[in-house]
């Protein structure tokens, strides 16, 4: 006698905790694996001594760890069960060779005409120039957004420059430790380099076990600055997490980076869902010329941890920004949404305010005050709107209590 939907649907169910289960456990020991095998230099070092110290008497420190004071909501099981079983869209990633510019030493021999110049790499990685500084932001270089060579998200094209063609650097910048953000390959190449490096507390641990001399590395808490040369760099405010995939997760913080020179000022927001401390880092430190901002890799089942494409216009209208410049896509698939989603739904938000975004090519370099007109480089695939698929952070890590977005954006 057959099953009736009623008896199917609850071993349906069990079928995929138990499947659920067997993938967590298969990771578990490829992770023990790996740790036995390669010492997990990759995954880095948790602060200790006078580092330790000095994370717990951050605010944002509670009990043993990092934790955001605007609460975060993720249904975790959902989440996970339906990157790993879940339909992704058909294009999640690309089907043909994604336009990239790729350039060389010789591009930046010049300085900007406006003092002020953008060069996206992919996701986040990005170079700005600023009143005569160069600063690199969340280098990743390596093939695979993961501790391991052999698994992990893989880019989807080679980096348009190598590391070791960049002009001389004066700033790296590091939002939080995540393996998109902080790239283990990447920190190694530049030990024989002589810049500082600037991030959030607790990530000089990972940098010193890399062989990055103390010296060279300033750790800031939210709100806290640096000034090198002629450029003040202030860590603000993200709502995130952190972790490299072992029991230290959340031992360092997050954040973004308000980046002021003589005449221009720019904002990277970092890692971040929608939080209320958007509209006081306006207030404090902008207007900003142009704005970096995530805008990629989301999902409604953790909409907490990153902001989707139209709160990130939200955002750049809230810290005062004139041009937006959308970033944490079109390199790695961390989410199921159509690849190129993420720009189009910016524009189409950016369009109800207003607001000039920029989409260069990977690779390519422009100046923001120039209001240069780039031509769409990606191609035209099928994409969700926000009406059909929104993603809305909470006020306070209930479900229930969103971040509304005025009718406009959502078409």
């Amino acid at each position: 006698m057959p099953a009736s939907q009623s008896d199917t649907a609850p071993r349906r169910r069990v079928s995929r905790l138990l499947l659920w289960a067997g993938i967590t456990l298969a990771l578990l020991i490829a992770l023990l694996c790996a740790v036995l095998i390669s010492g997990c230099a990759a995954f880095g070092a948790k602060p200790q001594g006078e580092r330790l110290a000095r994370a717990r008497q951050s605010p944002q420190w509670h009990g043993d760890q990092f934790k955001d004071p605007q609460a975060i909501w993720i249904d975790t099981l959902r989440a996970m069960l339906h990157f790993t079983l879940g339909k992704a869209e058909p294009t999640a990633t690309p089907d043909a060779p994604v336009s990239v510019m790729h350039t060389s030493a010789a591009a930046f021999a010049s300085a900007p005409q406006s003092g002020l110049r953008v060069t996206w790499f992919g996701h986040s990685s990005t170079l700005l120039e600023i009143d005569g500084s160069k600063i690199l932001i969340d280098p990743f270089w390596s093939e695979r957004a993961s501790p391991f060579a052999w698994s992990g998200p893989k880019r989807w094209y080679p980096p348009p420059i190598a590391l070791s063609d960049l002009p001389p650097i004066d700033v790296v910048l590091i939002s939080h430790d995540h393996y998109d953000h902080l790239d283990y390959a990447s920190i190694i190449a530049m030990r024989s380099w002589h810049n500082v490096f600037v991030v959030p507390l607790g990530i000089g641990a990972h940098l010193s076990r890399w062989g990055i001399p103390n010296e060279r590395i300033i750790e800031l808490d939210w709100w806290q600055s640096t000034r090198e040369g002629n450029i003040e760099l202030v860590a603000t405010p993200a709502r995130h997490a952190s972790g490299r995939l072992s029991p230290n997760s959340d031992h360092t913080l997050w954040a973004g980076f308000a980046i002021i020179g003589d005449k221009h000022r720019a904002w990277y927001s970092g890692d971040t869902s929608y939080h209320n401390d958007l509209p006081n880092i306006g207030a404090r430190f902008g207007p900003f010329d142009v704005t970096l901002i995530e805008a990629g890799q989301y999902d409604a089942n953790w909409t907490d941890n990153h902001l989707g494409p139209e709160l990130a216009v939200q955002a750049h209208i809230k810290v005062h920004g004139r041009a937006m410049i959308p970033v944490h896509w079109g390199l790695i698939k961390l989410a199921q949404h159509t690849w190129t989603e993420p720009v189009e739904r910016v524009r189409v938000a950016a369009r109800c305010h207003d607001v000039e975004v920029l989409a260069p090519r990977p690779g390519e370099s422009i100046e923001p005050t120039q209001h240069p007109m780039i031509p769409q480089w990606w191609p035209d695939l099928q994409w969700a709107s926000a009406g059909a698929r929104p993603v809305l952070s909470t006020l306070n890590g209930d479900p229930a209590e969103r971040v509304m977005l005025d009718a406009c954006s959502t078409h």
